[in-house]
């Protein structure tokens, strides 16, 4: 083993022999120069933590040239040597370093948690932990380490959301589950959020489309096409959720019994749900169906009902909303001057209000709670507790005769509203 005064000088003079060979300095113990077979050369500390018994460790500084010289070299095996001596490993504390400026930074680790835990365990709300990470949470936290985040980081962010009591909470929920994921894994001791309160929740929502309203909305998708047209007319015929309707596949549906069978995987309480297609329901359907002028229609086997890839659900609803509300509000204006009339106050209504307001209309219509519920999906109430347990009956022809009574009213309003564009529901009947 050579040893020698590791200067420039004596780093350009070793020679290239074809096999690894060290140079290690005389005056600082473990510190070397590494000469491999094709002549490359880089600094190295060799140590041992543990006594003469644990096996020699070698921590490579970095490669001779810039930036390391002789002199940085000796300094950064200096600073290496005062970690051996506090009992702390250089290779393992470097491999932690780079652990946590990678695996740990917190946006790379956001993604792995949607890829390994959110797609399995949370799979219903991807898109929303996503957005929430993607748009609020990485553009806070950055590549900052899992470790490092703290609590007032985390008060940072959600201050930046003050205001937004709903969206504010449901940061919070992805953040949690991010954390006590990580914790649970072991890459990270507690977490940040221990100690913060839970934000508040929203005021509940109670805002309900009359009918006027119901029927200006129905009227301004005429304008908006495919896929959003369409598809919010089938919310407002369904009273389904957003997501459940924006993901519908043909093969989910039954043209000959005129039925759709949202998936145990697709709803959002886990339980498989039919839902009697009343005539408006049916009317867009048809519409949709391949080719056009096929008679009577026949829906397709499968794919996607609403699409603009072809592989994938149709996203962007916040926009339509805010192009539907305009063609609305367009309408409104029209339908004021020519009846010379003060315009109609529209309050801000959201898509999930949809289902409120066919809730809302279907008990005005005499629809027993118990049916409303089940038209709904809803696992609360009548069909919660010991009720939930022992009731079975599934309201089948209930529901049916409901949403047809539903699609009768409805119909009625956009006629009234405008004769010139009265609906096209087709011929639904009542298949049982």
């Amino acid at each position: 083993m050579a040893t020698g005064t590791i200067s420039k000088r004596t780093v350009d003079a070793l020679p290239t022999t074809g096999r690894t060979e060290f140079l290690w300095d005389d005056t600082l113990r473990g510190f070397g120069v590494r000469v491999t077979a094709n002549g490359a050369k880089s600094y190295v500390y060799q140590y041992r933590t543990g006594g003469r018994e644990a096996p020699k460790r070698r921590y490579t500084i970095g490669r001779h040239g810039s930036p390391w010289t002789p002199s940085l070299a000796r300094a950064e095996a200096e600073r290496l040597s005062l970690l051996v001596a506090q009992g702390i490993d250089p290779v393992e504390a470097e491999n932690n370093r780079r652990r946590q400026a990678v695996d740990l930074a917190f946006r790379s680790y956001g993604d792995r948690f949607l890829s390994l835990y959110v797609k399995s365990e949370w799979a219903k709300s991807y898109a929303f932990a996503e957005g929430a990470l993607r748009l609020h949470a990485y553009p806070v936290l950055g590549m900052k380490p899992l470790p490092s985040i703290t609590r007032s980081d985390i008060a940072a962010l959600l201050d930046r959301l003050a205001g937004r009591t709903a969206l504010r909470r449901n940061v919070y929920a992805v953040l949690r589950r991010l954390f006590r994921w990580a914790v649970s894994r072991g890459d990270i001791e507690r977490t940040p959020l221990e100690g913060m309160e839970t934000p508040s929740s929203p005021d509940a929502r109670d805002r309900v489309l009359s009918d006027a309203e119901l029927a200006l909305a129905w009227q301004g998708t005429q304008s908006l096409g495919y896929p959003f047209g369409p598809l919010f007319r089938l919310l407002m015929a369904t009273g389904q959720r957003r997501e459940e309707v924006g993901g519908l596949e043909w093969a989910e549906l039954d043209q000959s019994t005129l039925t759709w069978t949202l998936p145990a995987e697709r709803a959002k309480n886990g339980q498989t749900h039919i839902v009697p297609l009343n005539a408006l329901a049916v009317a867009e359907l048809d519409g949709l169906s391949l080719p056009a002028n096929c008679k009577p229609p026949k829906w397709p086997k499968g794919g996607l009902v609403f699409t603009t890839t072809g592989k994938t659900p149709v996203s962007g609803h916040s926009r339509a909303k805010s192009r539907w509300d305009a063609e609305v509000a367009k309408i409104e204006l029209k339908q004021a001057e020519n009846a010379g009339r003060m315009r109609m106050v529209i309050k801000p209504w959201r898509l999930h209000d949809l289902r409120r307001t066919t809730a809302t209309g279907l008990q005005r219509l005499g629809v027993r709670f118990e049916v409303t519920e089940a038209i709904l999906n809803h696992v609360s109430g009548s069909r919660s507790g010991v009720a939930g347990v022992y009731q079975r009956h599934d309201w089948k022809e209930e529901k049916r005769a409901a949403l047809d009574a539903w699609s009768a009213h409805v119909s009625q309003l956009i006629m009234d509203a405008d004769p010139t564009n009265e609906p096209s529901i087709g011929t639904a009947g009542t298949a049982s």
